[in-house]
């Protein structure tokens, strides 16, 4: 029995009629398992040894976080402290400008403290925005420490205290030196001008100004200035353009030729400014014709060449003339453009004629003042006795050409 039923359970029995014919199973892809695990790909074995290293690394630092450390942290406390700088107020520091801001810039100092640079200390000059200054990110240069901020302890740092240190030596320099500076002016009061020199603001009172201008008239006008008194402990400042133009007008001579520009008209004649001196071009002396209405031959801003004719040191007053510069009486009015390319050679005949009328004024007086050893050449130019005229002490009577 046994043996016929496992010969019939081999028997292949056809289906029944009516239901559905299996069809053979698909053959299956060998499996990816081996021994019971996945096999892992190189990327994945990778991530694995990673993940394994910072778990360890990780337990190390909780555990023994200085194992394998060379100091300890009273050695790196030692360390930034024996490296770090002088934080004094009033000490210099070299920085680099790494960021900008509306406000200012920070400065890397090397230290562990930070430092900032306000946008009103970036300069001397009152600046809108930190680049006017010239600072940008990159900038190595030299700060003054100048305060703490004890909130943060951030280091407030100031270039405009160094500038202004420099500033005063140098106004001392050229006090000491005498020389004459050109200031521009930016302000004034009922006393004066306030005029900016070396980058510092001085003081001009209208008693040491030339000329009889309001202070809404020279404000942005450069004058020239000499210093008066240079105090840098008391901050002040004091300059005069009297002295300076008393300077100017000491090297001006009578009948030489400057450049000037109109300042402005009056009905007795016209303001000329000649290198910051205020001259006057009287009517009657603008041309040999008669000038009725100054404003139809000058109007302010006009350039013009003029001769000098006299000048008042004390009183810093100077008298033009552009009459004796004319070619042809007249040509001031009608054509003044010749004036002005002839006036050099104009002003050249008209110092030779003084020339000759002051030697015969002097040839005059040695007619009756033979003792006096001079004689007049053919020429017109005084000289002394030539060799071979006689002498005072030969006993006999001296002469002179006339």
């Amino acid at each position: 029995m046994a043996s016929l039923a496992q010969h019939v359970a081999g028997l292949a029995s056809p289906p029944l009629s009516g239901a559905p014919r299996r069809r053979p199973a698909a053959p299956t892809r060998p499996s990816a398992l081996v021994c019971g695990t996945y096999a892992l790909t190189k990327e994945e074995r990778e991530r694995e040894r990673m993940c394994q290293l910072f778990d360890e690394a990780s337990e190390r630092c909780r555990t023994a976080p200085m194992e394998g450390v060379s100091f300890s942290p009273e050695d790196l406390d030692s360390a930034v402290e024996s490296t770090d700088i002088d934080t004094d107020i009033g000490s210099l520091i070299k920085g680099t400008v790494f960021m900008t801001t509306s406000n200012g810039a920070y400065v890397d100092i090397q230290s562990k403290s930070t430092a900032f640079l306000p946008l009103d200390e970036a300069c001397l000059l009152d600046v809108n925005h930190i680049e006017e200054a010239g600072i940008r990110a990159g900038l190595v240069e030299e700060f003054m420490i100048i305060d703490e901020n004890p909130g943060d302890e951030t280091l407030i740092l100031s270039l405009q205290a160094i500038q202004q240190d420099l500033a005063w030596e140098r106004c001392r320099q050229l006090q000491a030196e005498d020389v004459v500076v050109t200031g521009k002016v930016i302000g004034g009061n009922k006393g004066g001008v306030v005029a900016l020199v070396e980058g510092l603001k001085g003081f001009v009172p209208f008693s040491q100004v030339s000329s009889k201008s309001t202070a809404e008239e020279l404000l942005d006008k450069e004058l020239p200035l000499k210093f008066v008194e240079v105090d840098e402990e008391q901050g002040r400042l004091v300059l005069s353009n009297r002295k300076a133009m008393a300077d100017s007008q000491a090297q001006l001579g009578i009948g030489s030729v400057v450049l000037g520009t109109v300042e402005s008209l009056k009905p007795y004649g016209a303001f000329i400014d000649i290198g910051g001196i205020n001259g006057l071009l009287h009517v009657s002396q603008i041309s040999h014709d008669r000038v009725a209405d100054i404003s139809t031959v000058l109007q302010p801003g006009d350039t013009l060449k003029v001769m000098i004719l006299s000048h008042d040191r004390e009183r810093g007053r100077v008298s033009l003339s552009t009459k004796k510069l004319e070619p042809t009486p007249g040509d001031m009015i009608r054509n003044p453009k010749l004036v002005f390319e002839k006036a050099d050679e104009m002003a050249q005949i008209f110092r030779q004629r003084i020339a000759q009328a002051e030697a015969m004024a002097r040839a005059d007086m040695l007619r009756f003042q033979p003792e006096s050893g001079l004689t007049l050449s053919s020429e017109g130019i005084l000289g002394p006795l030539s060799s071979d005229t006689p002498s005072e002490g030969s006993g006999e009577g001296q002469t002179t050409d006339e």
